[in-house]
């Protein structure tokens, strides 16, 4: 018997879905769990795993339309059976959408460059997802090349990443106009990804996430009443500290030890201190959150998304760590699910990851300020010693900024709060596990 596939309820409040790629053809043999196609929703973009192992038989619904939960978008026979012609779109499919592929090319068709057999095609969708064999190809690297760490041997960005660095098949490119931040590395920032190919003069229609982020972001400048301040936070304690636990830290926790966690700890304890950060603003009334739970924005290839660390309050240092490095992780791998993107009360974001010197992030609503940190940079700074007297020394050096709505906190709550930040982070004395 074919076995329906559909169109998954990727929450309670998600009733509809647009299928952005179908990583299969009909004809294509399909093991169960294997990433099958990719949808988005107003919450996450996720790859949808096969329901069962056996042949896609047909796609029912084509690239960029969406459907309703539960809509049934293909079906996928067992081994004996016979695959069916794939049929064509239904009327909920855009006219000018792509048809889908026939099940193997004809000998009158050239086969993609990067495509050296079927073989090889079948085995790169299998052991890897579109956005890794974009940058295969930018870079002319061979799959076959790359080990895998993802379940079952897939390849992930990382480890293509991984790849390009250690060898440098190619010239690293020109930075893209918005290369991907990693909320988690700060030291140094990462090869350069390449642009997308783009023509000029051409007329290309936003994505489903591009239109969200367009979206809230307008509707966060309507609704909070928007103020930044920036504090100076001499960062040289903890890069030493850094440097010296790095190594122990990862074996220890099998964990890298990154600079994100030493400032959403930082911003945790000032939010105890000043509950009025981590409230909302709802209606005529003031919501005081119990526990604080970060946002933690991701800049990638193909949008930005601000997974939650929930319960941050009730995490240790090495807590943190672990789970900011997951949900960074998932999110580039399209592994979130849409409550892990709900519910933030307060947020940080990294603007510094490429060099920027601070920025001034818009508030991620309903919260009611956000954090941005900005580069960390060497610089000659006047240091007072303790009996009053002043030299000059080469300090590691960073900016962070607070993005906070005016219509709930005043100037002076948001001045304290970063003060008791930037005193935590010059004078850490915490134990980093």
């Amino acid at each position: 018997m074919p076995t329906d596939i559909v169109m998954p309820q990727m929450g309670e409040s998600i009733v509809e879905g647009t299928i952005t790629k179908w990583l299969k053809k009909p004809g294509d043999k399909v093991q169960r769990d294997e990433p099958l196609f990719e949808i988005s929703t107003d919450k996450v973009d996720a790859e949808i795993p096969a329901p069962a192992s056996g042949i896609l038989q047909d796609i029912r619904v084509s690239e960029g339309s969406t459907v309703q939960v539960n809509t049934i978008v293909g079906t996928i026979s067992g081994e004996g059976e016979a695959a069916a012609p794939a049929k064509s779109a239904p009327a909920q499919a855009a006219p000018d959408k792509k048809k889908e592929a026939p099940a193997a090319p004809s000998k009158s068709e050239p086969v993609p460059e990067a495509i050296e057999s079927a073989d090889a095609e079948g085995d790169e969708l299998a052991r890897s997802s579109p956005l890794v064999r974009k940058i295969a190809r930018d870079n002319n690297i061979n799959l076959a090349r790359v080990t895998g760490t993802g379940l079952g041997g897939r390849i992930t960005k990382q480890d293509i990443q991984g790849f390009i660095d250690g060898n440098q098949a190619v010239p690293a490119p020109a930075a893209a106009t918005q290369a991907p931040a990693r909320a988690s590395a700060v030291a140094s920032p990462p090869t350069p990804r390449p642009a997308p190919a783009t023509i000029p003069g051409d007329l290309v229609p936003l994505t489903n996430m591009r239109k969200i982020i367009a979206q809230r972001m307008i509707e966060s400048r309507r609704t909070s009443a928007h103020v930044h301040c920036m504090y100076e936070v001499d960062f040289t304690r903890i890069v030493h500290l850094r440097a010296k636990n790095k190594s122990g830290f990862e074996q220890r926790n099998g964990a890298r030890l990154t600079f994100m966690p030493f400032f959403v700890r930082a911003a945790v304890l000032a939010l105890q201190q000043f509950p009025i950060i981590n409230a909302s603003l709802e209606g005529d009334s003031i919501r005081y959150h119990r526990h604080v739970n970060v946002g933690i924005a991701v800049a990638l290839d193909w949008g930005l998304i601000v997974p939650v660390l929930k319960g941050a309050d009730e995490l240790n240092f090495l807590g943190l760590q672990r789970g900011i490095t997951d949900l960074g992780e998932r999110a580039r791998n399209k592994k979130l699910k849409p409550e892990e993107v709900e519910g933030s009360t307060f947020t940080v974001t990294n603007p510094g990851q490429f060099g920027a010197v601070f920025g001034l992030p818009i508030i991620n609503q309903p919260n009611s300020a956000i954090m941005g940190v900005g580069g960390i940079t060497k610089q000659p700074l006047v240091i007072t010693d303790d009996q009053g007297g002043d030299s000059i020394a080469i300090r590691s050096v960073v900016h962070l900024t607070l993005g906070y709505d005016h219509r709930l906190i005043d100037g002076a709550v948001a001045d304290q709060f970063m003060a008791l930040v930037k005193k935590t982070l010059e004078g850490w004395n915490e134990d980093v596990g």
